[in-house]
């Protein structure tokens, strides 16, 4: 018999910018970036200086997207300070997509309708695999390789293996795609991806809206993995429709049948409750019913694995007709202002301050350890975050626990660490 010849859906994407019919694993290839996104934290104060030395524009300023999450919004001179060299540096490099303090940027880049089926897009913050929720190719590099994509409008990448995540069953209710991502820490370890291809599957995915999808694809970063990818769909349409976009331009491909992987991991989601991480690493997961009973001084639903739409309803379904316990503080950071406005709209928003949160600017914020919400000496937190590695949000003695939307706000009415389950069925939810 002879070798497959299938191609897996990042073969396919990665052939198709790279200009050529078919690519495979290990090859090194030349790339055309369809699309270059860079942030107020890693972008214009790290590229402007080398492309002013080699005295050149950014290849095409309707190719580069400027989102400013990170300092924003300022509370220090050189925050201040930093947020004005972003802006200045879009205006003299004409950059055409500037969202400025409207919110995370892995979730506004999408928002706004900037991502299409079978694009090679690179980004510069490590969480850029969110894009391969949209059946995109997207990966983050650093300052010194997105200098060399404004510039060229090009990157090499050694075509990755993919390995294969399939995910079959229905969540239970009060489980969501957090969890499922701290059970993948768990199971298959911080370095489980290999800095390869992930590509998520199965019928539990495909019943996934778009933002769940994006945390599986997000957190495909703690899995130590370059890409997270799902094939684009019917679902994956109709959210970029509603972005105001259109699916069609992009090209929607998918892993053929006879496609080598690496290797297929299979997960049974119908069996899996609520998660959570002891501090230090997404990899110290395991079932909330194991968790360590312990008193926490803050709640904080944020960032772009814990702030959209659909999370900050998990957490009102919780909240609803409670309040947050005295002895800690629930702080809700929407990730972007169009999730804001909409959780306002909905009441979600109002079931969430009537429980006692407290309301803080779309932005990355704490949960890098910038500006409002950051942890004391010794003070313990239970977030809706992608990481928890000592230090990152605030002092090197605080302790940072890892739970979903559902966990984060059970825990906030409970004041220590808390199983979301009892308090929906309390509320028939």
């Amino acid at each position: 018999m002879g070798q497959p010849t299938g191609q897996t859906l990042a073969e396919k994407i990665i052939a198709r910018a790279a200009g050529q019919d078919s690519v495979r694993a290990g090859e090194i290839v030349t790339c055309k970036v369809d699309l270059a996104m860079i942030h107020d934290s890693g972008g214009p104060r790290r590229v402007k200086p080398v492309l002013e030395r080699l005295g050149v524009k950014v290849w095409d300023n309707s190719k580069v997207v400027v989102i400013s999450d990170h300092y924003v919004p300022a509370v220090d001179q050189q925050s201040a300070a930093i947020l004005k060299l972003t802006r200045d540096w879009v205006k003299e490099q004409e950059i055409e997509s500037f969202y400025d303090q409207q919110g995370i940027c892995h979730v506004v880049l999408p928002e706004r309708g900037h991502l299409k089926p079978g694009m090679f897009v690179v980004g510069g913050d490590s969480h850029s695999p969110t894009g391969g929720a949209f059946g995109c190719y997207m990966f983050g590099v650093g300052a010194t390789d997105m200098a060399g994509v404004l510039v060229t409008g090009e990157t090499w990448i050694r075509v990755p293996e993919t390995i294969r995540i399939d995910w079959r069953g229905s969540l239970p209710h009060g489980s969501s795609a957090k969890d499922m991502m701290l059970k993948l820490c768990a199971t298959l370890g911080m370095d489980g991806g290999d800095y390869q291809a992930v590509e998520y599957t199965g019928s539990t995915i495909a019943g996934l809206s778009m933002t769940e999808r994006m945390t599986m694809s997000n957190m495909a970063a703690e899995l130590g993995a370059q890409a997270g990818l799902i094939a684009a769909d019917g679902t994956t349409a109709d959210y970029i429709r509603a972005a105001g976009a259109n699916p069609s331009e992009g090209t929607p491909f998918r892993g053929d049948e006879d496609a080598v992987y690496r290797v297929t991991h299979e997960f049974d989601a119908s069996a899996l409750g609520p998660q959570v991480a002891a501090p230090d690493s997404p990899a110290n997961s395991g079932p909330v019913e194991e968790a360590d009973d312990v008193a926490v001084d803050q709640c904080y639903i944020g960032a772009c694995t814990g702030a959209k739409l659909e999370d900050l309803r998990m957490a009102a379904e919780v909240l609803g007709g409670r309040k947050v316990a005295s002895s800690t503080r629930l702080l809700i950071a929407p990730a972007s202002t169009r999730v804001t406005a909409a959780a306002a709209a909905d009441g979600t928003l109002a079931k969430l301050t009537e429980a006692g949160a407290i309301l803080m600017p779309s932005g990355c914020g704490a949960c890098a350890g910038y500006g409002a919400g950051v942890l004391a000496e010794g003070e313990t937190c239970m977030a809706s975050t992608a990481r928890n590695f000592k230090g990152r949000m605030g002092a090197r003695s605080s302790k940072v626990y890892l739970g979903s939307p559902y966990t984060v706000a059970a825990t906030a009415v409970r004041g220590r660490v808390a199983d979301p389950r009892p308090f929906l069925a309390e509320n028939g939810a």
